[in-house]
């Protein structure tokens, strides 16, 4: 015990010390949000790569997929390295960070007004962030707090409210920059103690080959360990997910804002996506084993207690520490990211144009500070609520918000940085049919009605890539069904992409 809490004190301590020394980064608007648009390589890389992974990823899909899938679920991790970090980077990152700062857009639903003209596309891109950031916020709690539980045997609450108190400390002193800085040294923890975990837990039943003997005698025989799982089909829903679902996410896309230099972009790319292969690849790969360390009346459809349950088995204090480590490490630095983005476009986004006069830089500051707060407690209070009354699994709330907000703004975004041609009746039908179908399906699970849907809509992930792809799918038509945008003030916004720069050879050759 005395190992488990000397490593968390120390971890705090540090996390804390971070925010603390980067205070001063954080006096205006833009330093808070951004960074000043001056984050390196290896911060931007590092804070993509830990805002994507979390407790919710660790215990909830890793447990679940892994689960469902076997070792097949390790493709998930393998899909979030490719389309989720490298194909993101390749296809959005240097065109949102020469557009936004073109448009002088500092938010997601702030480019939705610059980009298509229109006030009320930014409000309601506002409220989306809102009112669907929460639940993803309180399913992080959730997966923490089951492993401080194993590991401490102390109430959830306690664990829920502890977390909560030193986020809002470093966020609130620190901003963009500190958060940028203590991903980093969150995501050498979440590297190391990913690896060390998946080694002790397969020493547990005797090593890689004994462990994957044992899983290919698991009922139905051999089908845990195939290529694709028992289910392929449902196991790709899962991984278009948890993958193309972050090109739409404002705390992901918000990284790109940040990007400092081409430097950045490329360095930024490689190893983003290393990082993703390891972590998310080395989740999955664990979750995978699930079935060798319980039984399926054990589990008793309680999906969230897999990971725990492997965890709990392993004879050593260092590595349980590691753990709580790795997992507390991921899940602050993802939740620094969804409060910070949620307050910055409440107040900016929503707050800010509603006001008859102009806010000053202090006003928006402090109200940033304000709101960021708020969406700590009430995303705490909510996972409190949940894991008393078992209302969804960590990847229901997670699926849900995250389906829903990507399904409403990945089109929009990504054809809005290369499509001239698309429209602000076609952004209002993406963000309609992506809440509408989403809340559908949300109203139903909780009501306990969900076999009355279609089979397909019957899962989170499911819902959520049908939303993704068909709002693509409506930029495109109803862009070409509605009339043309003014061509003049459309060539302006994409003017910037032909700018010429001038760079020494040392960075370019001629």
């Amino acid at each position: 015990m005395f190992i488990k809490i000397l490593f968390i004190v120390l971890f705090l301590v540090i996390t804390i010390g971070v925010g603390v020394y980067c205070r001063k980064k954080a006096t205006d608007v833009n330093g808070f949000v951004l960074g000043g648009r001056a984050v390196g390589p290896w911060l931007t890389a590092f804070s993509f790569g830990t805002s994507y992974f979390s407790a919710v990823i660790f215990v909830g899909y890793a447990g679940q997929f892994g689960w469902n899938f076997g070792l097949a679920s390790t493709w998930i991790g393998l899909g979030n390295a490719l389309i989720g970090s490298y194909l993101a980077w390749k296809v959005l990152g240097r065109r949102t960070r020469v557009m936004t700062q073109h448009l002088g857009s500092a938010t997601m639903p702030d480019f939705f007004e610059k980009r298509y003209e229109s006030k009320a596309l930014k409000l309601a891109a506002a409220a989306i962030v809102f009112i669907f950031m929460i639940p993803y916020t309180a399913s992080l709690y959730n997966g923490l707090s089951r492993l401080f539980e194993m590991a401490f045997h102390i109430d959830y609450w306690v664990c829920v409210v502890v977390m909560a108190l030193v986020t809002a400390l470093y966020v609130v002193l620190s901003g963009y920059v500190g958060t940028a800085l203590n991903s980093l040294i969150q995501g050498i923890i979440m590297l190391i103690g990913i690896v060390v975990v998946v080694v002790a837990a397969l020493n547990v039943n005797g090593g890689l080959s004994a462990s994957v003997e044992l899983l290919s005698q698991v009922e139905p025989v051999g089908d845990y360990t195939s290529i694709f799982g028992p289910d392929p089909v449902a196991l790709l829903g899962v991984v278009l997910l948890t993958s193309l679902g972050t090109w739409g996410l404002p705390q992901m896309i918000g990284k790109f804002y940040a990007i400092k230099s081409e430097k950045s972009i490329k360095t930024g790319t490689v190893v983003s996506t290393v990082f993703a292969v390891v972590v998310a690849g080395g989740c999955y790969f664990l979750g995978g084993f699930g079935r060798i360390f319980m039984t399926a009346d054990e589990v008793n459809g309680q999906f969230d207690s897999i990971i725990p349950s492997m965890l709990s088995k392993i004879d050593s204090d260092v590595v349980i520490a590691l753990v709580i480590m790795l997992v507390l490490a991921a899940s602050m630095s993802t939740l620094s990211s969804l409060v910070l983005t949620s307050s910055s476009t409440l107040t900016l986004d929503f707050i800010a144009p509603m006001k008859k006069t102009k806010m000053s830089e202090k006003s928006k500051m402090s109200a940033m500070r304000i709101f960021l707060v708020f969406f700590i407690v009430v995303s705490a209070l909510i996972a409190i609520v949940q894991a008393r009354t078992k209302i969804a699994f960590i990847t229901d709330l997670m699926g849900i918000s995250w389906g829903t907000m990507s399904g409403a703004f990945l089109g929009p975004f990504m054809l809005g940085l290369y499509w001239k041609r698309a429209t602000k009746p076609a952004v209002w039908a993406s963000f309609i049919f992506s809440v509408s179908i989403n809340v559908t399906f949300m109203i139903f699970k909780l009501s306990g009605n969900i076999s009355l849907l279609p089979k397909l809509l019957q899962a989170s992930s499911n819902v959520g890539v049908i939303a993704m792809l068909a709002g693509i799918l409506l930029v495109v038509v109803v862009s070409l069904l509605t009339k043309k945008p003014d061509e003049k003030k459309v060539d302006e916004m994409f003017e910037c992409y032909e700018k010429k720069v001038t760079v020494s050879q040392r960075e370019a050759l001629e």
